[in-house]
């Protein structure tokens, strides 16, 4: 485990994280920290408390927020991969009978073929 020393409010912290997340840690922190002055400035003094839960609810909003976003959108890719399915089948389906459109048209070429052969050679003018 690393250990890393943030400030925040200007108090500082010793915290623990995992090695590599030292600067995620840091950033975080910092974050943290020029939320709670925007909140200071809007708020102005009304306690180191009572800003901190301020700021820790307007994350909270962002947080659930950004999660019903995330949500919807997981819906939303559900719903396009479920229509994206639907047009491969569709698309299937259709290939399929234009095949089998092209065989039978073949299979009567074939047919037509034949019987001009044959007549022609039983002498059967063609014309």
């Amino acid at each position: 485990m690393a250990s890393v020393s943030v400030t925040i409010d200007g108090k500082s912290y010793r915290m623990a994280c995992e090695d590599g997340q030292e600067a995620r840690l840091r950033g975080l922190a910092a974050d943290f920290d020029r939320r709670l002055a925007e909140q200071r400035k809007f708020m102005g003094e009304i306690g180191d408390m009572r800003l901190t839960v301020v700021a820790a609810l307007m994350l909270s909003d962002e947080l659930t927020e950004a999660t019903r976003r995330a949500n919807e959108l997981d819906e939303e890719l559900k719903r396009a991969q479920a229509l994206n399915t639907a047009a491969a089948e569709r698309s299937d389906a259709m290939q399929d009978a234009v095949a089998a459109a092209l065989n039978s048209a073949a299979a009567r070429v074939e047919t037509v073929m034949r019987s001009l052969h044959k007549g022609r050679a039983e002498g059967i003018p063609i014309g």
